[in-house]
């Protein structure tokens, strides 16, 4: 995650001019404090009580020189406490995929929450949303989590007992929420736990293998020893920057994957923006278990997680032949009432092939058009699109592993973007540069952003 942005952030890349940087930096900060006294006021009450001065501290990792405090949301739009209203191209980091207050969503939640919300039993939703998960992504057999992150560290459980198996295979520069297990990184070729990981007292590194994205005979290497017990990928690299596979990577690597009887988990939270069956079923990979967080409840936080009918039954024998007791694969609030109702109304009637017919198509318009931008003003940039989610990253061609993407990054010019964005109304993710549209986004929104987009550009390379 970033850090706030540095009055002046410096960077050569691509022949940028560091004095022109440092003066905009500083009149793009002076902007954004004069125009935001409440959110200041607010930002210095919080601070006496919350850590970092926010509730959440990621809610501290945007460009702001102090947190911007949101007074509603709807649609593509997010109005702040002082008033100001911005196009939102960010929509919680994927989150809100479907928009803020999606309408179905609104009234199966207003319903839900007058007839209970948390009762630790099934609810009538259950089964339709059972029956949906496995048309729509092609996996028989689901559980229910409160995020991506716990899906991601109940399933590595299941697949651990299922396989006996300790073993576990990620991709450089992924992750996975908050699952110790993947923070570990290739530096200068060999494993390492990364050194943000802060309280982490167990070596990472002897359960956990780490190889380039791409890269097939890394990931044959790694598995040939028969001890892995799973892959887990993001179909398409999301977390470093996007890294999009190379043609023919996921057919082979599969094959290799169940060659050496590893399991293959496809963390799709980011590329369920991909369509409605989100990558896998769009590109016709087969995984052994899947998962999907955030965007899964319009809002309102909730995940699942898929099994294969052989790794379900594999999962459910370990379970039946583990002695009693706990196990710790779930939480209380884990699929309540009022996240199976959001779930529902979103699968039903948001999530549909017609709204993401729409965000696809304007999508490609965005990336076409900051590709034009970017070339008119002399940038060696590219821009990267996967289904309704793209990128502008600061290198002439795309990355091909996390490696390349890391080094793309530049944390001081991205805020210096992210922030003069803020100040001409438009919001983008403030990790690295990602933009995403949604059923509420209109061409007129785009339009708006590629001239905000434009105008932040003429003013990095001005000398």
């Amino acid at each position: 995650m970033n850090t706030p942005l540095h009055p002046t952030p410096v960077s050569s890349r691509a022949g940028l001019s560091a004095s022109t940087l440092a003066r905009m930096a500083t009149r793009e900060r002076d902007t954004f404090i004069a125009a935001n006294p409440t959110s200041q006021a607010l930002a210095q009450r919080t601070a006496a009580h919350w850590l970092f001065g926010v509730p959440l501290h990621w809610m501290n990792d945007w460009s702001t020189p102090f947190a911007l405090h949101v007074a509603h949301a709807h649609g593509a739009h997010v109005s702040d406490v002082d008033g100001h209203t911005r196009l939102d191209f960010c929509l919680g980091d994927t989150g809100a995929m479907f928009g803020h207050t999606p309408t179905p969503v609104v009234h199966a939640v207003q319903r839900q929450v007058a007839q209970g919300c948390t009762t630790m039993l099934a609810s009538a939703d259950a089964a339709w949303v059972g029956e949906e998960l496995a048309r729509r992504f092609g996996l028989p057999l689901w559980q229910s989590a409160m995020t991506a992150s716990d899906a991601n560290r109940f399933l590595l459980r299941w697949v651990r007992a299922a396989t006996g198996r300790k073993k576990l295979l990620v991709f450089n520069g992924c992750y996975h929420g908050t699952v110790d297990d993947v923070f570990v990184d290739l530096v200068g070729g060999q494993p390492r736990q990364r050194d943000s990981l802060l309280g982490q007292v167990h070596d990472l590194t002897l359960h956990t293998v780490v190889v380039e994205f791409n890269d097939l005979p890394a990931l044959e290497a790694a598995l040939q020893g028969g001890d892995m017990a799973c892959v887990l990928a993001e179909p398409v690299m999301t977390n470093i920057g996007m890294v999009l596979p190379e043609p023919g990577y996921w057919e082979a690597a599969q094959q290799l994957i169940r060659q050496h009887g590893a399991m293959l988990i496809l963390d799709e939270t980011h590329t369920l923006s991909s369509g409605p069956g989100g990558y896998a079923q769009a590109h016709g990979l087969t995984p052994d278990a899947l998962v999907l967080g955030k965007p899964m409840g319009g809002g309102v936080p909730c995940a699942v997680y898929g099994f294969s009918a052989e790794l379900a039954e594999r999962a459910m024998q370990a379970k039946r032949n583990a002695p009693p007791g706990h196990s710790g694969i779930g939480t209380t609030l884990t699929a309540n009432m009022l996240a199976m109702a959001a779930m529902r109304a979103t699968l039903a009637e948001v999530a549909t092939e017609a709204a993401y017919h729409h965000m696809r198509t304007l999508t490609g318009q965005m990336a076409d058009g900051l590709r034009s931008c970017i070339a008119r003003h002399g940038l060696p940039w590219c821009v990267t699109q996967m289904g309704v989610r793209c990128e502008f990253q600061f290198g002439a061609t795309p990355p091909r592993n996390g490696s390349q993407a890391e080094a793309l990054l530049d944390p001081g010019l991205e805020q210096l973007i992210h922030l003069a964005l803020l100040n001409r109304g438009v919001m983008i993710t403030p990790f690295h540069n990602m933009l995403l549209t949604c059923p509420a986004t209109t061409q007129a929104d785009v339009q708006t952003l590629l001239a905000a987009f434009d105008a932040v550009l003429a003013e990095l390379v001005a000398h």
